[in-house]
């Protein structure tokens, strides 16, 4: 199985790159996916926050291994038909 065809909800993510520079760099865990967009719930000494994250034009590390956004923009069960490149 390769990277673009694991099951990502439970995984700690972390946006490395992304056209919207506050959101670089955000960390949290994946508790929802859809075909476009992947929800975290982000936690700091404070407070506990659950936001939205968009796929496509961004760069992710989830466990250690760096995926590209737009090519996991489909749904998680389709994606086990991707072949990395």
């Amino acid at each position: 199985m390769n990277k673009y065809q694991q099951e990502f909800i439970g995984k700690q993510l972390t946006i490395t790159k992304s056209k919207n520079i506050e959101q670089k760099n955000i960390t949290g865990k994946i508790i929802d996916e859809t075909k476009n967009t992947f929800t975290i719930r982000t936690q700091t000494e404070t407070q506990t926050k659950t936001i939205k994250i968009l796929k496509a034009d961004k760069e992710f590390k989830i466990n250690n291994q760096k995926i590209d956004g737009n090519k996991i923009t489909k749904r998680p069960e389709d994606r086990i038909k991707i072949k990395e490149n």
